[in-house]
């Protein structure tokens, strides 16, 4: 019983980093709440393959896992941004582009729940991704300014929503054998992140960016090899004319 609960296990723990993320932005301390988002994004990437590991998956913990990333990667990175850079804007439009980006995620998450998607790939950007992006980039305000953090917010959620696609890197799995270890890496990960909160987080920063600029480089380099591709089609049929 105690091994099937495992993933659901790892699931909560990433919840409850999202709420204790929420809470530690609103006590003047955002970057360890983008610490507690980053480790919440391990315990997310643990859960599933866990749960494969020792064939525990459920509908329960599917729902469960989708519950929890809106909170930890939606709304506590949303809040992060707002409390670090969108104070200073018009209430109204720091409201609405707060909202906005847990409301894609939830969109995206329904969408893959009832959406099949092609396999080695996500339809949209992945809200752990998303999410490990914003609370980031929050910790870079002063240098970057208000105006590039709305716009990536909103280019961001955007992502979420869309039909980019990325590379899914959840079907990499881990050994039964090595299951038990898995807390210790937490413990470990937590450790780290208390520690030294400010390097880990710009660390995790720029493999988050590479991952999701490199999808939308991907369906930019499709769009012109089918844009050639028709062009070449249409030189062919004056020809043949």
């Amino acid at each position: 019983m105690l091994t099937k609960s495992l993933p659901n296990v790892f699931t909560v723990g990433n919840l409850f980093l999202g709420i204790i993320s929420i809470i530690l932005v609103f006590n003047g301390n955002p970057e360890l709440a983008a610490i507690m988002v980053i480790v919440a994004m391990l315990l997310d990437g643990l859960d599933g393959r866990v749960a494969r590991a020792l064939n525990a998956q459920s509908e329960f913990g599917k729902e469960l896992d989708s519950l929890s990333d809106v909170i930890s990667f939606g709304v506590a990175p949303a809040f992060i941004m707002y409390v670090t850079a969108f104070t200073s804007l018009n209430a109204a439009a720091a409201w609405i582009v707060t909202a906005v980006f847990p409301i894609c995620g939830a969109l995206r998450l329904a969408r893959f729940n009832v959406i099949a998607g092609t396999p080695g790939y996500f339809i949209g950007l992945p809200i752990p991704a998303a999410g490990g992006v914003l609370c980031t980039l929050a910790l870079f305000h002063e240098q970057l300014g208000t105006t590039v953090l709305l716009i990536s917010t909103l280019a961001l959620s955007y992502l979420m929503v869309s039909t980019v696609k990325y590379p899914n890197f959840k079907k990499v799995g881990i050994p039964k054998a090595a299951i038990w270890i898995t807390p210790i890496v937490v413990v470990i990960a937590v450790a780290l992140a208390i520690l030294f909160p400010g390097m880990l987080s710009k660390m995790i920063f720029v493999p988050l960016v590479i991952y999701a600029l490199y999808g939308l480089k991907k369906n930019v380099d499709r769009f012109f090899f089918r844009k050639r591709k028709n062009k070449s089609a249409d030189e062919v049929k004056s020809e043949s004319f």
